[in-house]
C-alpha cells in the first residue's frame, strides 16, 4: 500500500493505521503492516491522525502504530494528545521507536502507549505485538477479591510502572528492601491507593514468600511452565494477597534452573502485570541471567542494592562493565547502599564517597542499618510497617515510596 493513500479511498474496512512526521523514513514499517493487514490500514500525520481520533469512525480501528525518532521529540505533546484521543477511542497504541533516548522514551511510555517496538523492527516484532494487543482486548483483568478469589475489572488497561531489585552480593537486603518497598507502595494513600503487585524471580532461593508468611503454590510451576497460555485468569490464581493490599507471586515450590524461564515468557509476565497494576516490583536473582536484559528494558528504575563492602564494590564493578559491553541502557539503575553509616560516622562517610568515585556511580540512596527488629520482621512474615513501625529502615522505605508515587503522579499529569 502506497503511504499516500487516503484513509477514507480504502476499498476493505480500515482496521489500523499509521501515524508519524513522515512514514516513508519507516519503510520497514510499511512492509510490516502490509504484510499484517495488507490494505486494511492507513497512514496519517500527526495533526490528521488526532483530528481523526476524535471522529465517530476511529472506533471501529484495532490499533494504531506510533512512529517516532528522535526528530520528533519536539511533537510530544501532540503525541500525548493522540495517546489521550487514542485511549478515549478504546484504541489500542504501539509505539514504533527509532533511536529515541532513554529519557524519551520513558516520557512517551508513560503517556500511555500499550506496547512498545524497537525501529528497525526486529523479526515478526511487529506481529508479536499485535496479537499481545488482541489478546488483551478480548479478555477483561481479572483481580483478586478480599477472599483471594477472582473478580473481573473491564478494561485492564492500566500501564504499571516496572521497578527491579537487584542484590549485587547475596545478603545485602534486595529481598528485604522489595517486599518494604511494595508495601510502602500499597499502603502510603489510605483514601487513593495503587494497585500494586511483587514478583519474585528468584526461581531457585526467592524468599519473599518467606518473609511475607506465604505458602508456595503449585499454580506459580503451572504458570510459568506455560507462559504461552498466561492470561489476566492464569496469573490471578498464581498470585496470593497480602492483606488485602498487596498481591504477590512467591517463587515455585521447587528450585528450578534460571534459565527455566526464557525472555519472552518474562515479557509476557511483565505485561500481564503492568496491565492490572498500577506498580510491578520484581525481586531479581542475584545471578545475571538471559532474561535479566529483558527486566532492566522493561523496568522504569532498577535499584542495585550494595553493601559498603569490597565483594559489593567488585560485583557493582562486574555489573556496569557488562552493561556498557552490551551497550544496555544502564543509566536505569539506581544504586541502594543499605546499611549506610550513620551521619556522625565521618570515617564510613569517607569509605562511601571513595566507593561512589571508583565506581562512578551516584549512592544517594542510602539506607540506614534497621538492626535486629529487621530480622524479626522478615523472620515473622511481617513487613517492617507491620512490625516495627518507628524503625529508621522503614522511615527510609517511606521516604522512597512517596517519591516514587509523587513522581509517576507528576509524569501521568505530564
Amino acid at each position: 500500500m502506497s503511504s499516500d493513500t487516503a484513509l477514507q479511498n480504502e476499498p476493505e474496512p480500515i482496521e489500523a493505521c499509521t501515524i508519524a512526521r513522515d512514514i516513508q523514513t519507516f519503510d520497514l514499517l510499511i512492509e510490516d503492516m502490509e504484510g499484517e493487514l495488507g490494505e486494511r490500514w492507513g497512514d496519517l500525520g500527526f495533526d490528521d491522525g488526532l483530528e481523526f481520533l476524535s471522529e465517530p469512525d476511529a472506533r471501529s480501528l484495532k490499533f494504531i502504530a506510533i512512529a517516532v525518532d528522535e526528530q520528533d521529540e519536539g511533537e510530544f505533546s501532540t503525541i500525548g494528545q493522540i495517546i489521550t484521543a487514542a485511549k478515549k477511542a478504546q484504541v489500542k497504541v504501539i509505539l514504533i521507536a527509532d533511536d529515541l533516548s532513554p529519557t524519551a522514551l520513558h516520557q512517551l511510555l508513560r503517556l500511555g502507549a500499550d506496547d512498545f517496538v524497537p525501529y528497525p523492527l526486529p523479526e515478526n516484532a511487529l506481529h508479536d505485538a499485535i496479537e499481545r494487543q488482541m489478546k488483551a482486548a478480548a479478555a477483561p483483568t481479572m483481580l483478586l477479591d478480599r477472599e483471594g478469589g477472582s473478580k473481573a475489572l473491564a478494561g485492564g488497561d492500566r500501564d504499571g510502572a516496572v521497578l527491579a531489585v537487584h542484590g549485587m552480593a547475596g545478603g545485602v537486603g534486595a529481598t528485604t528492601f522489595a517486599v518494604n518497598l511494595a508495601w510502602e507502595l500499597a499502603t502510603h494513600d489510605k483514601k487513593d491507593a495503587p494497585r500494586v503487585c511483587l514478583l519474585d524471580l528468584d526461581l531457585q532461593f526467592g524468599s519473599v514468600s518467606t518473609y511475607l508468611d506465604f505458602a508456595r503454590r503449585e499454580s506459580v510451576y503451572e504458570l510459568l511452565a506455560d507462559t504461552s497460555a498466561l492470561d489476566a485468569e492464569a496469573l490471578n490464581q498464581a498470585m496470593q494477597p497480602f492483606n488485602d493490599k498487596l498481591h504477590v507471586l512467591t517463587s515455585p515450590y521447587e528450585s528450578l534452573p534460571l534459565d527455566f524461564l526464557g525472555p519472552e515468557d518474562v515479557t509476557r509476565i511483565i505485561d500481564q502485570a503492568r496491565r492490572s497494576f498500577d506498580f510491578v516490583v520484581i525481586d531479581m536473582p542475584s545471578t545475571l541471567v538471559q532474561w535479566s536484559e529483558t527486566v532492566l528494558h522493561a523496568a522504569h528504575v532498577y535499584f542495585a542494592v550494595v553493601e559498603l563492602d569490597m565483594r559489593s564494590a567488585q560485583n557493582a564493578l562486574r555489573f556496569i562493565r557488562a552493561l556498557k559491553a552490551e551497550d544496555l541502557p544502564f543509566e536505569k539503575v539506581r544504586y541502594a547502599l543499605n546499611r549506610a553509616p550513620k551521619l556522625t560516622d565521618l570515617t564510613g562517610k569517607s569509605r562511601v564517597k571513595r566507593m561512589a568515585e571508583s565506581l562512578d556511580i551516584d549512592l544517594g540512596l542510602q539506607l540506614p542499618d534497621g538492626g535486629k527488629p529487621v530480622l524479626n520482621s522478615c523472620d515473622h512474615g511481617l513487613p517492617l510497617a507491620e512490625m516495627a513501625a518507628k524503625n529508621p529502615l522503614r522511615k527510609e522505605m517511606m521516604k522512597l515510596a512517596k517519591s516514587l508515587l509523587e513522581l509517576n503522579a507528576a509524569e501521568e499529569a505530564a
